[in-house]
């Protein structure tokens, strides 16, 4: 008997495209008012082709504030990924809303944005009863982290189902380091694989280097915020997020 292999079988799973707007409510609130509004800008995503929604809600609110928080999730049927810190108010806040998923990410009032990742195995003792509480309300918790072997033991120890791998330092990197960047972030993705944590990836991403990123197999999902608010100011939201989908796919 030949044996004959399914193609589908053979390609890679389609890569999810979550896109952060929380620099949609930064413009808004440079002047107050409603306008643009984060809620719009979310089905805009969707009708582009996007994944899912994150938001981010800083201890400061210096972009999405409360209310944001039902209104985009009224406003779109794509599943809300909730970035917080590991406090109890947003502990609280998270628990209210109910998110498809609550990336629990480092966070400091003075930094302009989220620098590094969470340090998941040197906060073990403050994280668990906040990933044990999540999980129990049927929240899928996600560490943010560098990609380090350190770190994936972390969430394995946490039980935490999803990390996302901190890009940074490869979106920064130049030269000959580029590839070691790279190499970090697909020998992490496979170890999370391996251990049954399913493995997503963002920062720093815009379309000149998210291909090799995308490329890695075992990523889930993608997390591209304000590189594509940014184009957006040239291209529209819609085109922006079409263009990434599209690079994303052409390595998928």
């Amino acid at each position: 008997m030949t044996n004959v292999l399914n193609p589908a079988r053979l390609r890679p799973k389609k890569l999810r495209l979550g896109v952060n707007i929380d620099h949609v409510a930064t413009i808004r609130n440079a002047r107050g008012g409603g306008h643009p509004d984060p809620a719009r800008a979310a089905e805009i995503v969707a009708q582009a082709g996007g994944d899912g929604i994150t938001l981010h809600l800083r201890e400061d609110r210096r972009h999405i504030v409360d209310a944001d928080l039902q209104r985009v999730a009224d406003a779109t049927g794509l599943p809300i990924n909730l970035e917080m810190a590991a406090t109890d108010e947003m502990l609280a806040i998270a628990l209210r809303h109910k998110p498809h998923a609550a990336c629990i990410v480092p966070e400091k009032r003075e930094e302009r944005t989220t620098e590094g990742g969470l340090d998941a195995a040197g906060l073990h003792n403050q994280l668990a009863p906040i990933v044990g509480r999540l999980t129990d309300a049927g929240i899928r918790v996600s560490l943010f982290i560098a990609p380090e072997p350190r770190q994936i033991e972390a969430a394995m120890k946490l039980g935490a189902p999803v990390v996302e791998l901190h890009t940074g330092e490869y979106a920064h990197a130049s030269g000959e380091q580029v590839a070691v960047e790279l190499k970090r972030i697909a020998d992490m993705s496979a170890l999370a694989a391996k251990n049954g944590i399913e493995p997503h990836a963002g920062h720093g991403l815009t379309y000149e280097n998210v291909q090799p990123i995308a490329a890695i197999p075992q990523l889930a999902e993608l997390n591209i915020g304000h590189y594509l608010i940014g184009e957006a100011i040239f291209c529209g939201l819609e085109a922006s997020v079409k263009k990434m989908r599209a690079l994303m796919d052409e390595v998928r």
